[in-house]
């Protein structure tokens, strides 16, 4: 599967200012009035939830759209593409520990990735790219938690 430089630019940009409502909602926790820490927390926590699921996703594209991958992984990419979204659906089950569930969730996909994206042919450059944001994205989450304890 090849992606030309303008697509890696264009995806490298992409996924760093996927960053930028983390990182504001996380302010926000430390920054604002504490009457708005529950907004804030409730923005964090549902904005994780439609990117985890987002990384599911691209497992289906990948599925749906190379006629060269086994069927077994396929299979697994077709599985796997669903996972994501029911972690995050859990995260709502389990309130105090819904962030617990989502850092649990972006490091379980990573690995995942890990493991699939070289099967699927992806260039070298996007493992990299996964596991800095990825980073970004669970010290966010975690410093929301510690904002909204410490603040709240």
């Amino acid at each position: 599967m090849q992606i030309n430089s303008v697509n890696k630019r264009l995806v490298q940009q992409l996924g760093y200012a996927g960053l930028l409502p983390f990182l504001l909602m996380m302010l926000g926790v430390w920054s604002a009035d504490p009457s708005w820490i529950g907004d804030f927390v409730k923005g964090q926590l549902a904005y994780a939830m439609v990117i985890l699921s987002f990384l599911g996703g691209v497992h289906w594209g990948v599925a749906l759209l190379s006629s060269a991958l086994p069927d077994a992984s396929t299979r697994k990419a077709l599985l796997w593409g669903v996972t994501p979204s029911l972690i995050a659906w859990c995260a709502t089950l389990f309130s105090g520990f819904g962030f617990a569930v989502m850092m649990a969730g972006f490091i379980a996909a990573l690995q995942v990735d890990k493991q699939l994206y070289p099967v699927y042919g992806l260039p070298d450059w996007m493992l990299p790219l996964r596991k800095q944001l990825t980073t970004v994205v669970v010290v966010t989450l975690l410093l929301t938690v510690i904002g909204a304890n410490l603040r709240g």
